[in-house]
């Protein structure tokens, strides 16, 4: 769980520190070109995720509370505004990869300019008297930590058009090999969900409140390639008994026939990842998968997914042991967990069958940090347990990620349920 900031220059500055000099280390390895590139309305240029996560602290942290603070480029705010609407008007989502200029090195300047901003304000004020300003910074952080995440997928996304099979990486043992499937039993009972913790958290993890849950058995494990490889060669894909409607018309749509990314090659299944064109490794669990192929998955299989309650009641009775990743890498290493018998963390983001909705007695808090997550609260699904692509500093068993069920090109996967 995210450590509560200090107050003092020291411990607020060294994870402003670490989390801004982490992104530059990320994208550092991509050209010009790459740092401009979007393959779709719902990712991002890299470029972009750099100057975005310094438009927010200029936004909401410099602008209001440094008194001789200048802008870096009167046009930022509206070239880099996300989704905020009561900030301002933003530029056109699906075009972001028509922004040329400013370059990266432009970009570069901007974020050292705010960076300054943020050291000297840091210095000036006194939080022990502002604790809305410390839990800004914190948000901040947090904010740019997601970044980081979108800025690897969003990147693979692009690369994965390219017929050269970009190598970015060296592939790193992602996955542990893959277990014996077992069952995880529950039982009914009413249980406590959500966060109540005294350090950071994001607001759609609150508050905490009680549910009551059915006896259920979770997989040990996730839902591995060789497992999703039998569905496709059944015909699961053809089916249209195991999807949900609007999953049928989706995939025949786009006819979609197997995982993002995969491609069959000689009788083989082959995949794109930023460590370059390699077969599929049958005993790793799959990945880059939409909500409607999991559940489609799930009802092929004779199971279905766990409900969001149903996944943290898992993890609060099953509690893994947390390593920090190098920063200096490219991905984190996947975490290690206390227990042998469950994976629960840090591999993949895993799908649920539950909605992203308020807790009972949430409340959107004030002001534009208000639009943060309560205005998506439509139409989306939660998934769980964070990716290999993770920032640990996400990794809490309260963690609610939310995405469209069409969504694929996050570290998204399959973890099998049943009543009972």
């Amino acid at each position: 769980m995210t450590a509560p900031l200090r107050t003092g220059l020291s411990s607020l500055m060294s994870p402003y520190e670490q989390t801004r000099q982490l992104s530059e280390r990320l994208a550092s390895v991509y050209s010009e070109a790459d740092q401009t590139i979007q393959s779709m309305p719902d990712a991002s240029p890299v470029k972009w995720h750099l100057a975005h996560t310094s438009w927010f602290f200029e936004t909401f942290l410099l602008k209001p509370n440094l008194e001789n603070y200048r802008v870096f480029h009167p046009s930022y705010e509206y070239l880099f505004n996300s989704y905020y609407n009561s900030v301002g008007d933003q530029y056109y989502r699906p075009n972001r990869g028509l922004i040329s200029r400013p370059g990266k090195e432009e970009v570069l300047a901007y974020r050292q300019r705010v960076d300054l901003g943020m050291a000297e304000l840091l210095a000036t004020l006194e939080f022990d008297d502002r604790k809305d300003l410390q839990t800004l910074v914190q948000l901040g952080l947090a904010h740019e930590q997601q970044h980081q995440e979108l800025l690897v997928t969003d990147i693979q996304h692009a690369l994965s058009f390219n017929p050269m099979h970009p190598v970015i990486t060296k592939a790193p043992d992602l996955f542990p090999e893959a277990t014996e499937l077992q069952w995880i039993s529950i039982g009914e009972d009413l249980y406590e969900i959500g966060s109540d913790t005294a350090g950071f958290c994001f607001d759609n993890e609150t508050p905490k409140h009680k549910v009551y849950v059915h006896s259920f058995s979770a997989a040990n494990r996730l839902t591995t390639n060789r497992e999703y490889i039998a569905f496709i060669e059944s015909g699961g894909y053809d089916d249209p008994l195991l999807w949900l409607s609007e999953g049928w018309a989706w995939k025949s749509e786009q006819q979609i026939r197997a995982p993002l990314y995969w491609k069959s090659q000689d009788g083989e299944w082959w995949h794109y990842s930023l460590s370059g064109y390699h077969p599929v490794d049958l005993n790793a669990p799959v990945t880059h998968v939409s909500y409607f192929e999991a559940t489609a998955f799930a009802q092929w299989a004779g199971y279905r997914l766990l409900t969001e309650f149903e996944w943290e009641v898992l993890a609060r009775l099953h509690p893994n042991i947390h390593e920090q990743y190098d920063p200096g890498i490219l991905r984190p290493q996947p975490l290690k967990n206390a227990n042998d018998d469950i994976q629960l963390f840090n591999q993949l983001w895993q799908w649920t069958g539950s909605q992203y909705l308020p807790y009972p007695g949430f409340k959107i808090p004030q002001g534009a940090v208000g639009e943060y997550n309560g205005k998506f609260m439509s139409n989306q699904f939660v998934l769980r347990g964070g990716s290999c692509v993770t920032p640990p500093m996400h990794i809490r068993a309260t963690y609610r990620n939310f995405f469209p069920a069409t969504a694929r090109w996050q570290y998204s996967g399959i973890r099998i349920a049943h009543d009972g």
